[in-house]
């Protein structure tokens, strides 16, 4: 297995699981979102207000370019690395993608207080979550190996189904 990258929804728990996951299977730990914030000495919402989310994008685009060369890695993504055609075919070539499934209520609950979400920042974060989801579900389900359920379940409990699936499917 050359590396593990983590798809989803905000608020499914990729950093979280991405960490212990990572400690688990003795790789490294690379968060995407955490990467463009070390390289541009910036937080995602300030490129978001500067760049717009075009221009975030493009430095996400770049960023998964470089994560998925990488090798043994395991990554979390943002949500919406899924929308572009070139990082749905860096993440399907370059590794074993674990679709986080979660749904619209638990994200609600997750990033209920989290000011660091540009897209939530809004009067009607549901139906911004909604929305995302409907476009975002088909791509996320295209490129997934593995699609686990995150609602009502631990961290660890999440990261102990993938590693099972994962010496499963090796044998």
């Amino acid at each position: 297995m050359r590396n593990v990258f983590l798809i989803g929804p905000m608020g499914a728990g990729k950093s979280t699981i991405g960490r212990l996951l990572a400690k688990e299977l003795k790789f490294p730990f690379k968060d995407s979102d955490r990467e463009i914030e070390a390289r541009t000495g910036a937080d995602i919402p300030w490129i978001f207000d500067v760049e717009g989310e075009e221009g975030f994008r493009e430095r996400e685009s770049a960023m998964i370019a470089e994560l998925t060369a990488e090798e043994g890695i395991v990554l979390a993504t943002g949500g919406g690395v899924v929308m572009r055609p070139e990082n749905r075919k860096a993440l399907a070539n370059g590794g074993l993608v674990v679709y986080l499934r979660t749904s619209v209520e638990q994200q609600l609950q997750r990033t209920a207080k989290d000011r660091q979400r540009p897209l939530l920042q809004t009067p009607d974060p549901e139906k911004v979550l909604r929305d995302l989801m409907a476009r975002r579900d088909p791509l996320y389900r295209e490129i997934a190996d593995l699609t686990i359920d995150t609602d009502q379940r631990g961290p660890k409990v999440v990261v102990n189904t993938i590693v099972a699936r994962l010496r499963d499917s090796a044998n």
